[in-house]
């Protein structure tokens, strides 16, 4: 009997890193396969339909960015 274990996801932080550019990610793309795909906030909207249509989890945090912004 094969059992499968899922795992929840933690939040990105600073370590997590674009795989297009290297900046912080604030977008975790999860492939069927397990697979795991990191996003700057930029990327993440580059590719959101083609990451909509092939992952089967998309987390995204960018409303992190805003969070205690005081620009005008």
């Amino acid at each position: 009997m094969t059992e499968n274990v899922v795992l929840d996801s933690t939040p990105l932080n600073a370590l997590d890193r674009c795989d297009r550019c290297g900046a912080q990610a604030y977008v975790r793309a999860v492939m069927a396969n397990g697979f795991e795909l990191l996003f700057c906030g930029h990327h993440a909207k580059k590719y959101q339909e083609g990451l909509a249509n092939a992952a089967t989890r998309i987390d995204d945090e960018t409303a992190r960015l805003s969070e205690g912004s005081t620009a005008l």
